[in-house]
């Protein structure tokens, strides 16, 4: 009955309770339907087994996930993740070993779910080697109380771990800092944006020297541009955008005795013809 049950078993696509409540009502294998669905899965590659072996195990996944509630990351997420590793973990169980699927499945699931934290918990990750791993999972479950390690702790905790105390207190400091933006304001006087500490070269002599030399070159470079358009087209751009008062599309039309339309062709081929001889 548990197989026939699986194999018409779908999961609800709305809110994240009733996927929660379907994973649990779903039911479970014993031994031997567990062993068969993987002999099935290993030696005729059916995918309709390794469908029935994950739903009967989602609801591991979502217990495995809420243990990491308190990371601040959405809990469909961690459930999502934790379904990738347990469908990586059916793919390699081998049902000859004589372990349950559910016991090899944790450390997949477990995996999967420890590295999208890891990417998603900062903006820069937090831990990238084995020592930094290990302590980001447990050095907040190893704090007695609020506040910062003694030296005392922090031994403890890094002959517990088998990492060194340097690392513990690199990985406290890390924990206790916070994502800030490169250049948030400083509305709040306690901390300082870090492009605030830059120095502002706007005034410095050869940034002022360097600015004026580039809006002489363009400036040059826009007056010989011009000089080649014809006078119409010299015209239309001047009272178009480079007189205190732009002059409209159908005052030039009503001057010119052509049409508004006649006039913005005449201005837009001037312009991409300034562009290419700018940019040459």
């Amino acid at each position: 009955m548990n197989n026939k049950q699986l194999a018409t078993a779908t999961m609800p696509t709305g809110s994240m309770e009733s996927y929660i409540s379907a994973a649990f009502q779903l039911p479970m294998l014993s031994q031997k339907e567990e062993h068969d669905l993987a002999v099935r899965l290993r030696d005729n590659n059916d995918l309709e087994a390794a469908r029935q072996l994950v739903m009967s195990h989602l609801r591991f996944v979502v217990r495995i996930a809420r243990q990491y509630a308190g990371y601040g990351l959405p809990q469909p997420d961690l459930i999502q993740e934790g379904t990738v590793g347990l469908m990586k973990a059916v793919r390699r169980f081998d049902p000859e070993v004589g372990v349950r699927l559910a016991s090899f499945a944790v450390h997949w699931i477990k995996a999967e779910i420890h590295e999208f934290i890891l990417r998603n918990w900062r903006i820069v990750k937090i831990a990238t080697t084995k020592a930094q791993r290990k302590l980001f999972f447990n050095l907040r479950s190893s704090k007695k109380r609020l506040g910062w390690f003694s030296e005392q702790e922090i031994q403890d905790v890094a002959s517990d771990l088998g990492v060194k105390p340097e690392e513990v207190r690199n990985m406290e400091a890390r924990l206790n800092n916070y994502d800030m933006a490169f250049d948030a304001s400083d509305s709040d006087d306690e901390h300082v944006a870090p492009v605030s500490y830059l120095p502002d070269m706007s005034m410095e002599p050869e940034s002022i020297l360097e600015a004026e030399d580039t809006e002489r070159d363009e400036n040059e470079r826009l007056y010989a541009a011009m000089q080649e358009l014809d006078e119409r087209s010299q015209d239309i751009l001047r009272r178009r955008w480079l007189s205190g008062k732009k002059a409209t599309l159908h005052e030039l039309a009503d001057e010119y005795g052509v049409s508004a339309e006649r006039i913005r062709q005449i201005e837009k081929a001037a312009m991409n013809k300034l562009q290419e001889k700018i940019a040459a």
